[in-house]
């Protein structure tokens, strides 16, 4: 008798262990979200004012499971507040909305600076001579649960959603990448008819933005873009939500991709 009782004890805290930060979980997304919550998007993400109102709301839950299972550090000195993880949630989320998800299941951190940081390169030539530098970043995603984000450019790219530029959605975006096991510009798709129709609208593109540089011609999508299909990918998200009619005028294929795969149609909204 004693060691069925163990046994019952061991499979009830087992079960308590899963079930408890399920039911956290659940009551943090149905909690109110607070008034001051939506002060601070009103005043650092400008389109959240647009959102009609099913997506706000849709944002609300996003933001709150977003904040309840991502921990937040300050560096080189700043201090995180509601301010700083409201920001980078709301517009994180943005690339979430009308679409099943696990909130980023692999991120766990989200480390912020005051401005510019250095990040350590290493690299290796063509005849293996390894050199040491480091780069000045304004955003980086890491394949171990991180983004690293400058807080004054996460403030000048999400009050200004008109120019084409903006750190958060640029490296959620490369989160989404790596949920399909790397960054290299498919995310998961979930089907093999999308994921050829991907790759032959965003190889076109990639090659095209490309070909367009090397003719010194203007691109709406940013130059940064042609790097690599990864950061392509980075940069039309930009760029789709940012400049929706521009893009839809110029790159209607890539646009329709990423409204596809994003479900929702930011020419709505601005």
């Amino acid at each position: 008798m004693d060691a069925l009782l163990l046994v019952a004890l061991v499979i009830a805290a087992i079960v308590l262990v899963d079930l408890v930060p399920k039911l956290k979980l659940r009551h943090a997304i149905r909690s109110p979200f607070p008034p001051h919550f939506e002060k601070i998007l009103e005043k650092n993400v400008p389109i959240y004012r647009k959102l009609p109102a099913d997506l706000r709301q849709q944002l609300h839950r996003l933001i709150q499971h977003f904040l309840h299972t991502k921990d937040f550090h300050g560096c080189g000195g700043l201090e995180i507040n509601d301010e700083i993880r409201v920001t980078i949630a709301g517009i994180a989320c943005l690339l979430l909305l009308n679409r099943k998800t696990r909130v980023y299941p692999e991120l766990t951190s989200i480390l912020v600076y005051p401005s510019a940081f250095l990040a350590p390169r290493t690299e290796i030539d063509t005849v293996g001579v390894v050199s040491y530098h480091e780069d000045d970043l304004l955003g980086e995603s890491w394949g171990d649960g991180r983004v690293v984000l400058a807080w004054d450019h996460v403030k000048l790219g999400s009050r200004d959603f008109t120019d084409g530029h903006n750190v958060v959605l640029h490296e959620f975006a490369h989160q989404l990448d790596e949920e399909s096991g790397g960054a290299d510009g498919a995310p998961i798709l979930g089907s093999r008819n999308n994921y050829q129709r991907w790759a032959s609208v965003f190889s076109h593109e990639f090659a095209s933005l490309q070909a367009m540089i090397d003719h010194d011609h203007d691109t709406v999508i940013d130059e940064y873009g042609a790097t690599d299909p990864a950061e392509f990918f980075a940069v039309a998200t930009e760029t789709f939500f940012e400049k929706p009619r521009e893009m839809a005028a110029h790159h209607a294929a890539l646009y329709e991709e990423l409204k596809r795969y994003y479900r929702v149609d930011p020419r709505e909204w601005l």
